[in-house]
């Protein structure tokens, strides 16, 4: 993997970072450190200021304040020795239609200076399930394979950095949950930064999460940090097999970890205190009572309703 000798742990390192457009402040002063083997989750609404904080790390936009060091390197004082180290796919990946993706990765191996290009082909078409399409045009192919091909120009000369906007847009499920797959095997040795709309994206290959709107850092946090956070999250659902005896209903909101508790049918249903997994202690309640249940359901919160609730009302 290229990356410079004796490259700290932190292999991102921003600092202060600001950009405006006219009176449009689209990044807002913002800092973070990535580490190798973080994958860090941009998460924001159209205009939150993702794509340019993305495009400033990696050097194909100078920031009007602050700093960017990637793998020790200042990213506007030593380009050539950082994009040595960065792979990028943009949000609308360039490529040159009437090439071939053989052809194209090809060029982007001996721009780069790879010392195997066929290996280095080899390697990416297989982790990128390209190999059907290796002989058609790039204008001919779907927008997934295009976006496909795009990151498999971004990894030809193994990164020690990965920035990536909106890596699995236009892909299929299928598609969606191979590029997922990927991107969760190859984090170990390696930072990668994505962002998405997909906050399920998130939960699943994401270590971190960096939550922007109005071009500023409103939490930065992990995904499992954050589902606590979640409305209803661990809330739990109990089926009877009869109506809820009232004794049951009086007895659990009298307990220090409900939060609340009602009656839905032949369901109880219980929130617990501070998002706290109290399964084991509802059930053995209900046991004292010795009442007949047909299921139990546990509810982990949404983290797409916190993420609305924390930008609810801030300026994109």
């Amino acid at each position: 993997m290229s990356q410079e000798q004796g490259s700290p742990d932190v292999l991102i390192r921003v600092n202060s970072l600001s950009k405006s457009y006219g009176a449009i402040r689209a990044v807002d002063s913002i800092s973070f450190e990535v580490r190798k083997g973080d994958v860090l989750a941009f998460l924001g609404p159209n205009g939150a200021g993702k794509t340019t904080a993305m495009k400033m790390i990696t050097g194909f936009l100078e920031p009007d304040h602050g700093t960017v060091e990637l793998c020790g390197h200042n990213v506007q004082e030593h380009p050539i020795q950082t994009r040595r180290n960065l792979g990028y796919l943009p949000e609308n990946a360039p490529a040159y239609g009437d090439m071939t993706p053989r052809g194209f990765l090809e060029f982007i191996g001996e721009a780069r200076g790879v010392a195997d290009t066929p290996s280095a082909i080899d390697r990416v078409v297989e982790m990128t399930n390209l190999s059907e399409v290796m002989s058609q045009p790039i204008e001919t192919l779907s927008k997934g394979f295009k976006r496909r091909v795009g990151l498999a120009q971004a990894l030809i000369h193994d990164p020690a950095v990965l920035i990536l906007d909106e890596p699995t847009d236009g892909l299929d499920p299928n598609q969606k949950a191979m590029v997922q797959d990927l991107l969760s095997s190859l984090s170990s040795d390696r930072c990668i930064v994505l962002s998405t709309h997909i906050l399920d994206e998130a939960e699943r290959i994401a270590n971190r999460a960096v939550i922007l709107s109005g071009g500023r850092i409103l939490v930065d946090s992990t995904p499992t940090e954050l589902m606590a956070r979640a409305g209803q999250h661990n809330s739990v659902r109990v089926v009877f097999e009869d109506a809820v005896p009232s004794d049951i209903l009086e007895a659990v909101q009298s307990e220090d970890w409900c939060s609340a508790a009602s009656v839905d049918g032949t369901a109880l249903l219980v929130e617990p205190v501070a998002g706290a997994n109290v399964v084991n202690d509802l059930l053995n309640t209900i046991n004292s009572f010795h009442a007949r249940v047909a299921d139990v359901q546990l509810t982990e919160g949404r983290l797409d309703d916190l993420f609305r609730e924390i930008t609810k009302g801030v300026a994109a």
